[in-house]
């Protein structure tokens, strides 16, 4: 499986089997993180076989057998909040190459993980493991109502929108807006605390769609 096909099958998954993850995926998981980590400045880090990643009632009654999870953590600035999203969204869809299934938590966490961070700003967690199902596709918004290109519509920015559209974001409340012109294309999120998180997010996925070779992204 590449890339573009996890997209379609990459769905939030919260219970999973007793299954470990193999050595050789550990290592793989890894070698992304910290490939991600050099390249954007971040300070992610994996954590095996430990059941701290959520805590009290909805640990109890929402999942089960959570016991690998990416920390998500960086100093505190816009910019690398946005890279976060970026790199949290490379790293959920490569696990999904090697079969694995994934959960992004933006807000519920333990924060007793906080600890672990190297000192470093925690943002949220991506839980990873072999899960009890595959998911579910979550409700989505239309094309129209998240884009507009100004012009004929080209093949590519329309497959980034579609893309876009498959893209996790907090609360599932898709609100972001992407525009283009020419070659030139914007995006823009307001989703509270997440707003950042989630256009790193929506970029990925939009490259991912449209290929990076079709378009620049230009500030708003």
């Amino acid at each position: 499986m590449e890339l573009r096909e996890a997209m379609i099958y990459r769905h939030t998954v919260r219970k999973y089997k007793r299954k470990k993850l193999e050595a050789d995926i550990v290592e793989k998981i890894n070698d992304r993180i910290d490939l991600n980590n050099l390249i954007y400045n971040l300070n992610m880090k994996l954590m095996t076989q430990k059941k701290d990643a959520v805590k009290g009632l909805f640990k109890t009654f929402c999942t089960k057998n959570v016991k690998n999870y990416i920390i998500l953590s960086c100093d505190d600035s816009k910019d690398l909040l946005e890279k976060i999203g970026y790199c949290s969204a490379d790293i959920m869809l490569y696990a999904q190459t090697l079969g694995l299934n994934t959960w992004f938590i933006g807000e519920t966490y333990n924060k007793k993980i906080e600890t672990y961070a190297d000192g470093k700003k925690v943002f949220g967690v991506i839980v990873l493991g072999y899960g009890k199902t595959k998911g579910k596709k979550h409700k989505s918004k239309k094309v129209e109502e998240v884009s507009f290109y100004d012009g004929i519509t080209p093949g590519w920015f329309a497959e980034g929108v579609k893309a876009s559209l498959l893209a996790p974001t907090a609360l599932n409340k898709q609100a972001f807006f992407i525009t283009g012109k020419g070659t030139d294309v914007t995006a823009i999120c307001n989703n509270g605390k997440y707003t950042n998180i989630d256009l790193g997010i929506i970029k990925y996925y939009f490259e991912l769609g449209a290929g990076k070779d079709n378009f620049s992204w230009r500030a708003v």
